[in-house]
């Protein structure tokens, strides 16, 4: 992989703080409505990652749900007073690419006041449900500046599901010129072999791909963005039936052994939040991009 622009290596630790039924494009689960009716896994599984982020003396960056944030806002309390960064996952879990940019900015407006309500700082960081700012949907990094965010972690430069830019070339942090501000990007890791990009960092990558690998890539990478679920832990959660087969592999294989594989992996890497590794980047020599232009 490519070196990072000052030769460091930056392992960072983040969570996507959202329910065990916040899976996407399913039709049963899109309705906030029904979110009421589910049970509450939240607590338990959140729980458990601030124990060992705290036996180990880890700080992590935290992308909150805003629906979270309403329904549970001593939560994010918690979270916040245990010294986490707390940034936005939105406020409804909805895909950029499926909302006009009204849609985006009153949601993105929504889960700011509320989460800023509760912790009492300005929110800096937001990451897209599902990564799901794709060049249709660059427009959403002009909102994000307009907004006062300063940091974004949602693009994924290779092919996935939701989202994801398969041809993106910058997979190291960097920098992008939206309405007239700079947003700082901290891209999802990936590591490339030939032309092929191998994601392993987080979700069912992490759970699925053999750890001895996990732990090749990484020991070969200088830069590893990780991102994790409550749900990626609790092998207990109820099975949503009318996710298709593979999306059922991906969604709860190697749940299990989740937690002790992160605790090894979090204790073999010197993982910081994203606050900590913005502030150990030289962003002026950091690629810059503009989102009008033909972005590679």
């Amino acid at each position: 992989m490519k070196r990072t622009n000052d030769h460091q290596r930056l392992f960072i630790l983040t969570f996507d703080l959202e329910e065990w039924f916040h899976i996407l494009d399913v039709d049963s689960l899109k309705t906030t409505e029904r979110w009421d009716s589910f049970e509450v896994r939240i607590y338990r599984n959140t729980d458990r990652i601030l124990e060992v982020l705290q036996e180990n003396d880890l700080k992590a960056t935290f992308f909150v749900l805003g629906w979270i944030a309403h329904k549970y806002p001593d939560l994010v309390r918690l979270i916040s007073d245990r010294g986490h960064e707390i940034g936005s996952h939105s406020m409804n879990h909805r895909l950029v690419y499926e909302s006009s940019p009204e849609e985006f900015r009153e949601d993105l407006r929504n889960s700011l006041d509320i989460i800023q309500n509760i912790t009492q700082n300005k929110v800096r960081c937001y990451r897209a449900p599902g990564f799901s700012i794709t060049k249709e949907s660059f427009w959403a990094f002009d909102i994000l500046a307009e907004e006062g965010i300063e940091i974004d972690s949602s693009i994924f430069p290779a092919s996935r599901g939701h989202g994801g830019i398969k041809d993106f070339s910058q997979d190291h942090p960097f920098r992008i010129k939206a309405a007239d501000k700079t947003i700082k990007e901290f891209p999802i890791s990936v590591f490339q072999i030939g032309r092929s990009k191998i994601p392993f960092s987080g979700g069912g990558y992490f759970r699925i791909i053999p750890f001895a690998a996990i732990n090749y890539l990484s020991d070969r990478s200088d830069y590893v963005m990780t991102y994790f679920h409550p749900r990626d832990f609790d092998s207990e959660q109820p099975i949503i039936k009318e996710l298709p087969l593979l999306r059922k592999l991906k969604s709860y294989l190697g749940l299990k052994r989740a937690m002790k594989r992160f605790q090894k992996f979090i204790t073999r890497y010197p993982f910081v939040d994203i606050d900590s590794a913005e502030k150990g980047i030289n962003w002026e020599q950091a690629p810059l991009i503009e989102i009008g232009s033909d972005v590679k």
